[in-house]
């Protein structure tokens, strides 16, 4: 009889195997590399991107408003104008009215970076006048030691001078210190200034593509729809985009309303007890809301700073700061997620990595952007039914 040679069925060449088990390594391999080429492209061309990101956020906020007077009659273009000029209107108020004490806290910092570099010098004076030598009548010659930095130059004793090389050096610690502050500050001023034309010009930008995106965004897409053949349910990819503007216009409004009461509450609170510039910390703690963890901490620090301005190293100086973080924190752990609720949980620790690598990405802007560009992202993921493990991973509970 002959032997049967022939392979079974369900048997694989060597070769086929090997490159089966290869593949999902190379994807991995693939899909990494994208996320970093995006990584780079998002650090790089951030001057570009940062407006744009902006304006598709408002305008996913504020179309359905838009979208409900159409369905009064009232043209896109008219509506648009009338929603942008509600909202800049009270903001370029507010800033009208925060611009003074903003530019006198601004002057102010110099003084402050004085006032520190005092602190500092008398403390590394009081640090260094253990180490100062009080000279003898009658100097006693000492045997010659053994010394590294001898090597390189002569001792005081053979120069013919006093040992007060620690007097010497402790003076000179005190003004790197003191120089180092005043640099820092000069430079946080400049840098500050000289970013200014680029942001006044990325606002302008934002604002408008914000009207363009209200005004002709709706009918873009919807031909985006209609004519290109790689969307297959259409009306699906409509409800899907209706339904992420509905729940962002939710978040973002909830949000937005919960951060300005917390503002209003902390300036309240902080003018019974007769801080200086209220409203200017209410306002700063509302924007820094908008950052969960880091923004909270940023504005104790802020508070902590300005009772110390305002009342001198006292214990009454971090009372405005206890005040607001007793405000924060029955905002953070009652109010938000009551308002809020479970379709909005999202894991403290994937917010604050969420947080570091925007900030780091676009700065104080991308910390801002962070936490609704998540829910944005998690919310499109939901609806698309795609990336179901990762949407669970960003809800778990803390």
């Amino acid at each position: 009889m002959t032997k049967d040679i022939t392979a079974p069925e369900n048997a694989e060449l060597p070769g086929v195997a090997s490159a089966r088990h290869k593949t999902p390594r190379f994807l991995w391999v693939v899909q990494w590399l994208l996320a970093l080429a995006l990584l780079y492209t998002l650090y790089f061309a951030k001057s570009l991107l940062m407006p744009i990101v902006v304006a598709l956020l408002f305008a996913l906020l504020l179309s359905p408003l838009v979208s409900l007077l159409k369905r009064l009659y009232i043209p896109r273009t008219m509506s648009a104008v009338l929603i942008l000029c509600l909202i800049g209107g009270p903001f370029a108020l507010v800033v009208s009215q925060l611009a003074e004490p903003a530019q006198r806290w601004a002057k102010a910092i110099p003084e402050l970076s004085e006032k520190l570099t005092d602190q500092v010098t008398s403390l590394t004076g009081d640090l260094s006048s253990n180490q100062i030598t009080v000279p003898q009548a009658q100097p006693q010659v000492e045997p010659r030691k053994f010394r590294f930095f001898g090597w390189f130059g002569k001792t005081d004793e053979e120069q013919g001078q006093a040992p007060d090389r620690p007097v010497q050096s402790a003076q000179r610690g005190d003004n790197a210190v003191s120089d180092r502050i005043k640099s820092g500050s000069l430079e946080a001023v400049v840098s500050a200034l000289g970013a200014a034309p680029t942001m006044l010009a990325q606002l302008l930008t934002a604002i408008i593509l914000i009207l363009f995106l209200l005004i002709f965004g709706p009918r873009l897409f919807a031909a985006y729809v209609n004519i290109f053949p790689q969307v297959h349910d259409k009306r699906r990819s409509i409800l899907l985009v209706r339904t992420i503007q509905v729940e962002l216009s939710r978040y973002i409004l909830t949000v937005s309303v919960i951060n300005t009461c917390l503002g209003l509450t902390t300036a309240a609170a902080l003018w019974l007890l007769g801080v200086e510039d209220a409203l200017l910390w209410g306002v700063l703690v509302g924007m820094l809301n908008f950052a969960p963890y880091i923004g909270p901490l940023i504005g104790t620090v802020i508070l902590c700073l300005a009772g110390l301005v305002q009342y001198g190293a006292v214990s009454f100086a971090v009372v405005p700061a206890l005040v607001y973080f007793a405000i924060n924190m029955l905002e953070a752990q009652f109010v938000t997620p009551l308002v809020l609720g479970r379709n909005m949980r999202l894991n403290p620790l994937v917010i604050m990595l969420w947080l570091i690598i925007w900030g780091w990405l676009w700065g104080v802007v991308g910390v801002l952007l962070a936490v609704p560009l998540l829910v944005c992202l998690k919310l499109s993921a939901a609806q698309l039914g795609v990336m179901t493990n990762w949407v669970r991973l960003i809800e778990t509970r803390a």
